[in-house]
C-alpha cells in the first residue's frame, strides 16, 4: 500500500494547478474578521467539497451567517484504529481601506512562486493544502481504517472559539492536527488572555474640587481615577519584570511572558474629577502555565499595590477576565498547549514531515496563538503543524510560497494515511 501513497504523493507535482486553483478559490471568499459574519458562502463551497469525497456533513451557525462545517468520514476499522481531528479556521484578518496591496486581497494573484492574498499564509494555504489531499485519497479509494473529522471553523482572529464550540458538540479523536500558520515547524503554544481592570469611585466631583484634593488642608478625600489607574500600570510593569526574570520556556526568548495595557478608557468629560477608569490587558503566558494561574498571580499582585495606596485601599480594583469575542463582548482566551514529542502521533507526523523533506522537522512553539488550545482543554493530544509564517500572517501582501504548499500536501497525505492505519494501543 506504501507504493500506492508514494505515487499519491507523486501526483501532487503534476496536480499543482488544482492545489493552487483550491487555494486561489478559497482566497477569493472575503471571510476577513473583522468585521465577521461573513463565512456562510465560504463555509458552504467547503462543505460541498468534502461531502463529494464522501464526508458526512454537520453545518451550524456559531453566530449568524458564521457557521462552522465538520465533516466526518467513517473508517474502515474505526474501534480498533486511530482516529484524528483536522482543523482549520476560514476566517483571516481584517483588510483596512489604506492598505497598499498589490492587487485586491481576495483576488489573489502568483508572483514570484507564490501566492498573494488575504489568508494565504494564515491559514487558507494549511485549509486547501488539508483538503486537496483528503481529495486525493478519495479518489484513488485508499483504505483509511480510522476516523477523520474535518473542522473548518469560524472566529479564531477574533477570539470567538468556533473550535471550542466543535469540542463542545461532542468532537473526540484520538489526535487533532492544527493546519495553522508554523512554517511546518510541528508546535505548541504558550497561552492569551484579556482582562479588564476597573477603578471606581463611589462619589464624583466636580473639576473646581482639585484644589481640595491634592494641596495641604484642602479637606476632601477623593482622586481622579485615571490618576490612580498609572499605579496600578506601574504595579502590572513591575510584575511583568519580574516574570521576565523568574520565569522561561524553552523554545521562547526571555520575558516573551508580557503584560501589555492595551487600551485605557475614564472620565466623563473637563468639567469632572475622573471617578472611573477602565484598562483593557493583554496576558501571554507560557505553555505551562494556566490562566487561572496567571489570572491568580495578577490579582494578587494588583491587590497589594492598592494596599499601599491610601484612596485604593477604599477604592480597589475589579477584574473581568476573558470573553467569547473581541467583537461581541470585547474579550478573549486562548489556553496553553504543549505538545509531546513522545507522542506516537507527533513522531509520525515528524517522520511524514522527514520524508517528504529529506531533513529532520523542527519541533517548537509558536509565537502566537491558536485554535489547539481548545484541544488541550478538552484532553485531545494536539499539535500545530501548517504552511506559512508569520512574516506574512496579517501582513499588506500576504503570500505562501508554492513549493511549501505542495510540500505540506505532501506530509498531509503520507501522515493521514499512517496514523489511521495505527492500531489503538489501548481499547
Amino acid at each position: 500500500m506504501m507504493s500506492r501513497i508514494q505515487q499519491l504523493i507523486r501526483q501532487i507535482d503534476d496536480r499543482q494547478h488544482e492545489l493552487i486553483e483550491l487555494l486561489t478559490t478559497l482566497i477569493s471568499f472575503k471571510t476577513a474578521a473583522p468585521p465577521a459574519r461573513n463565512t456562510k458562502e465560504a463555509q458552504l463551497y467547503v462543505a460541498q467539497f468534502l461531502e463529494e469525497i464522501g464526508f458526512s456533513i454537520d453545518m451550524w451557525d456559531v453566530y449568524p451567517n458564521d457557521p462552522n462545517v465538520v465533516g466526518v468520514r467513517k473508517g474502515k476499522k474505526s474501534a480498533t484504529h486511530q482516529s484524528l481531528i483536522i482543523n482549520s479556521h476560514i476566517d483571516v484578518a481584517e483588510v483596512r481601506e489604506d492598505e497598499q496591496w498589490e492587487s485586491n486581497p481576495f483576488q489573489p494573484i502568483i508572483k514570484n512562486d507564490s501566492i498573494i492574498g488575504r489568508g494565504a499564509a494564515d491559514m487558507k494555504g494549511g485549509l486547501a493544502g488539508a483538503l486537496f489531499a483528503l481529495k486525493l485519497l478519495s479518489e484513488e479509494s485508499i483504505t483509511l481504517a480510522g476516523d477523520i473529522i474535518f473542522q473548518s471553523v469560524i472566529g479564531e482572529e477574533v477570539g470567538e472559539a468556533g473550535t471550542l464550540q466543535c469540542t463542545k458538540r461532542g468532537y473526540d479523536a484520538d489526535f487533532a492536527l492544527v493546519v495553522d500558520t508554523s512554517d511546518l515547524h510541528i508546535q505548541g503554544q504558550g497561552g492569551v488572555i484579556t482582562g479588564w481592570i476597573t477603578i471606581k469611585s463611589d462619589r464624583t466631583y466636580h473639576d473646581a474640587t482639585r484644589r481640595n484634593m491634592i494641596h495641604a488642608g484642602g479637606g476632601l478625600f477623593g482622586a481622579s481615577a485615571i490618576e490612580k489607574m498609572m499605579k496600578l500600570i506601574e504595579g502590572l510593569q513591575n510584575l511583568e519584570r519580574h516574570w521576565a526574570i523568574t520565569k522561561q520556556y524553552e523554545g521562547y526568548p526571555p520575558g516573551t511572558n508580557t503584560i501589555n495595557p492595551a487600551v485605557i478608557e475614564g472620565g466623563r468629560h473637563a468639567a469632572f474629577i475622573a471617578d472611573e477608569c477602565r484598562l483593557w490587558i493583554t496576558v501571554h503566558y507560557y505553555p505551562d502555565e494556566t490562566y487561572e494561574q496567571v489570572i491568580r498571580e495578577i490579582e494578587e499582585h494588583l491587590m497589594n499595590v492598592a494596599k499601599a495606596d491610601t484612596w485604593l485601599r477604599e477604592n480597589p480594583p475589579t477584574f473581568t477576565w476573558g470573553g467569547s469575542s473581541m467583537i461581541e463582548d470585547r474579550g478573549e482566551i486562548f489556553p496553553s498547549l504543549e505538545v509531546d514529542p513522545n507522542h506516537e502521533a507527533v513522531k509520525l507526523l515528524a517522520q511524514s514531515h522527514e520524508k517528504i523533506h529529506h531533513n529532520p522537522v523542527v519541533i517548537d512553539v509558536s509565537p502566537s496563538v491558536t485554535d489547539g488550545c481548545w484541544f488541550a482543554e478538552a484532553g485531545i493530544p494536539a499539535a500545530i503543524y501548517g504552511p506559512g509564517d508569520f512574516l506574512n500572517a496579517h501582513a499588506i501582501n500576504e503570500q505562501i510560497s508554492i513549493d511549501q504548499l505542495i510540500a505540506f500536501t505532501k506530509t498531509m497525505i503520507h501522515f493521514i494515511y499512517q496514523w489511521s492505519n495505527q492500531e489503538k494501543r489501548y481499547m
